[in-house]
């Protein structure tokens, strides 16, 4: 139990990673102690604390794996580049049915890296959804070229293939930008639409990225995204379904050519002589020790995603009729990076988080403001001139505690909180 409790003030909510307990945690700006808990006035607290995403369970399970995978790395040395990398790429090799597997430091530059190879430049046009995280746009204008926002279905929330194609039309009629790839998202871990994506860009000649970051090992009718993509990107980010205990990111290619550029580029461009830099690059090495922690966390992560599919379905079925979940496509196998559901109207949604609150379960929203409607990036096209639908995800969504380690308890009581708070 947290050491003292404070009431709740009116201020909004702040997320942080409670490294002691493993668990992400929500709380109030009020709170400057990881320790504290914000509670309502007059309330007592939960009986135990609802972790949102349960890393603590998790660590328990393979601590002393983890603690000697970790042991080796201090004992040889060589915390940059050392053997584990390889091993880890190796075995992402077989995991993936790739032919190249690439570590990196994070999600972020496992989007970059492939963009970079490919001599992304300014005046390109990439096609992405709003409804992301910032970092699927954020490399694209990083290297000068444009992002262009295209919208998804409301019920799987994942890129509208039809929409992309008539995005893709539209910047060629226009003329002012030369359509180049298109990065699909896998949100919330459900693998996009790849087979319908992967036939536009066809007719139109475009590169196709898996932004995998949430959704790395979906399958749909058994194939993973590496069967229909170019390049498959990952973060290992600690509350991914596969995460490290830092920054970490992977990507997955079977072109030879694009993956020897990539590895030049992720060392600074080196060439066969490391202080020939043979182009320009970055530093965007994986450290040793993730690698070596992500070794253990691969070891069982099928049998954490089976987990995690089971109880999406005891979701689905305990909460049907009250919300609206997000639609799993037939033949998919989603890894279930956040359990979201749609609220129905009227209901309004401060006032259901802050019931859950009460009832000691934490929420979240992704994402409460679509990319296009962010400062950073309102000024870059809208495909049709309006997301209608990502807007109306932005306005309905709320995200629920998941992760492997969930009890049928927890789930339950979680169950009738969210139904006693609509």
């Amino acid at each position: 139990m947290p050491d003292r409790f404070i009431p709740q003030a009116q201020l909004p909510t702040v997320i942080f990673f409670d490294w002691h307990r493993g668990t992400i945690c929500f709380t109030c700006c009020a709170a400057t102690d990881p320790n504290e808990t914000i509670l309502p006035m007059n309330r007592t607290p939960p009986p135990q604390a609802i972790p949102f995403i349960d890393l603590a369970t998790q660590r328990d399970r393979i601590r002393d794996k983890v603690d000697r995978r970790m042991a080796a790395v201090l004992d040889h040395g060589a915390y940059i580049m050392g053997p584990e990398i390889a091993e880890l790429e190796q075995a992402l090799d077989a995991f993936g049915q790739a032919k190249h597997s690439l570590s990196c430091s994070s999600g972020t530059d496992a989007l970059a890296l492939p963009l970079m190879a490919w001599g992304l430049r300014t005046g390109d046009a990439v096609f992405c959804p709003s409804f992301t995280f910032a970092a699927t746009a954020e490399v694209v204008a990083w290297l000068g070229a444009t992002p262009v926002f295209v919208d998804v279905e409301r019920d799987t929330m994942n890129m509208d293939a039809a929409k992309l194609d008539l995005a893709i039309e539209a910047v060629k009629r226009e003329g002012k930008l030369t359509p180049r790839f298109v990065i699909a998202v896998d949100i919330f871990g459900q693998a996009a639409d790849y087979a319908a994506i992967r036939a536009v860009c066809d007719a139109h000649g475009l590169k196709l990225i898996s932004d995998a970051a949430q959704g790395y090992g979906a399958t749909t009718d058994g194939k993973l995204s590496i069967e229909w993509a170019d390049v498959v990107s990952t973060s290992f980010f600690p509350a991914k379904p596969l995460g490290c205990y830092g920054d970490g990111g992977a990507i997955q290619t079977n072109d030879d050519d694009l993956a020897a550029v990539m590895h030049s580029m992720r060392v600074h461009g080196q060439g066969k002589d490391k202080y020939d830099c043979v182009r320009i690059g970055m530093n965007g090495r994986l450290d040793t020790l993730q690698a070596a922690i992500l070794l253990e966390k691969l070891a069982i992560f099928p049998e954490e995603v089976e987990t995690r599919m089971r109880i999406a379905a005891r979701y689905h079925q305990k909460l049907e009729g009250h919300v609206i979940p997000q639609k799993l496509a037939d033949g998919a196998v989603s890894t279930w990076a956040q359990y979201t559901v749609r609220l129905p109207e009227p209901a309004n949604r401060e006032a259901v988080q802050a019931k859950l609150r009460e009832a000691g379960v934490p929420t979240a929203v992704y994402y409460p403001i679509p990319l296009h409607r962010q400062t950073a990036y309102d000024r870059y096209p809208v495909a049709g001139g309006v997301l209608e639908e990502t807007d109306a995800l932005s306005r309905e969504v709320i995200s629920l505690p998941m992760h492997p380690y969930l009890s049928e308890e927890v789930q339950d009581h979680i169950v009738e909180a969210l139904i006693d708070a609509l």
